[in-house]
């Protein structure tokens, strides 16, 4: 940064300085070499009228660059150096006109590679601003093109069907309430050898009809209890192939196999017979299974009444198990109501509802909506035998009395 250049004539020409120096003071530039402060007391009185010890190098003579080149190579190689280092330190020299150059740019001049009439003056990139007081031009701005709008890829569902539910009370639009006054009750995971013929021999009882959810694996071990519950006017409803908890987190594809694969165990059964209903096992529904479930027919079973019955507390007696399931029903159940229980392996469940369900039909409408109800015994009444048709002629006179008596 501290290079001079020297001219043919002896003249030096210090280097740009850094901001921090005194600008114009050639006085402070006390550790010029020796050379240089020689060839100050030689300046001429041009040199002196015009500054030239401080010009930029762009005003240098060229005659004076070329000079230097010949004589001495050196300074010029040193002078390169010096200036590949101030492009690094002062990428701009200011210029007299007040504008500013680069230091290639000047270098360049400096050699006679180009003149300053060569170099192009900076072309505005936008119109000057409008005159203080002077009303605003007014432009019309040409549209500019507008870039091309990336089309979203729509990316093919898992679920082709896209099943529009209708919306239900429980989740994902799976249904908690029949959505009339009627209650419902509700079995699951059996049928059961034990306790299932148990159940159903209660609700032929009370004339109540319910809904059966089947897993499949139990559906096909037990083919008859199947057709049993159907004989008996009860519903069915798909409870999964083996109790599957997560069913509702797998693939659609998956979801759709299970199902049908236990459709298809009941069906083996009782061919052709209807399974309106399908239940996540642990109500764990989602939106994708409640949309395979409709898709395929069967709408999302909840439930509002929930005793419990399969939770068995660490030292809770058999008889504590029937009471808490008995209470907590009498206390949920509401019009409308559906109320989980299970028939599986749960023997206090089936004691449980030889108390619940006299009290049930006492104060409720019992069964499964849009079933066929089983009529009631009618009330037996002797229809009138038909008197046999006699012309008049033939009929014996009757008195009022006799009449009234007929």
């Amino acid at each position: 940064m501290r290079a001079a250049i020297v001219t043919a004539s002896g003249a030096t020409i210090p280097a740009p300085r850094a901001a921090r120096h005194r600008a114009g003071a050639y006085e402070s530039y006390g550790t010029s070499r020796t050379v240089a402060r020689r060839a100050q007391s030689r300046r001429s009185a041009k040199d002196r009228a015009t500054g030239g010890a401080h010009r930029a190098p762009s005003t240098m003579p060229v005659e004076a660059w070329v000079s230097a080149a010949k004589s001495r190579p050196q300074v010029l190689l040193g002078t390169l150096v010096a200036a590949g280092l101030l492009l690094t330190a002062l990428p701009t020299i200011p210029q007299e006109d007040g504008g500013s150059a680069s230091v290639m740019t000047a270098a360049a001049e400096a050699v006679g590679v180009i003149s300053k009439s060569d170099k192009k003056k900076p072309t505005p990139d936008r119109e000057p601003d409008a005159v203080a007081g002077a009303p605003a031009a007014t432009r019309t701005a040409e549209p500019e093109p507008s870039a091309p709008q990336s089309t979203p890829t729509v990316r093919p569902t898992e679920n082709t069907q896209q099943v529009a539910v209708p919306p239900g009370d429980g989740p994902f639009d799976s249904v908690r309430t029949t959505g009339s006054d009627v209650v419902m009750l509700s079995f699951d995971d059996g049928p059961d050898p034990v306790q299932t013929p148990k159940i159903l021999a209660l609700l032929e009882k009370y004339q109540v009809k319910a809904v059966f959810c089947l897993v499949g694996t139990q559906a096909q071990a037990h083919p008859d209890l199947v057709r049993q519950i159907v004989d008996s006017g009860h519903a069915l409803c798909n409870h999964t192939w083996n109790h599957d908890l997560k069913i509702g987190g797998r693939k659609v594809k998956q979801i759709q196999a299970d199902l049908e694969r236990t459709n298809a165990a009941i069906q083996a059964a009782v061919p052709g017979v209807e399974i309106p209903y399908f239940r996540a096992p642990g109500g764990n529904f989602t939106d994708r299974l409640v949309q395979t479930a409709y898709g395929d027919g069967m709408t999302s079973l909840y439930w509002q009444v929930d005793p419990r019955d399969w939770e068995h507390p660490e030292g809770e007696t058999s008889e504590q198990h029937i009471k808490r399931i008995v209470a907590q029903v009498k206390k949920e159940t509401r019009p409308g109501a559906i109320v989980l229980s299970h028939d599986f392996n749960q023997p206090d469940t089936t004691a449980a509802y030889e108390q619940l369900l006299p009290w049930l039909v006492e104060n409720f409408q019992v069964g499964v909506p849009g079933a066929a109800a089983t009529p009631e015994p009618a009330p037996s009444t002797s229809a009138p035998e038909p008197t046999p048709s006699v012309t008049p002629s033939e009929s014996p006179a009757v008195t009022s009395s006799e009449a009234a008596t007929a």
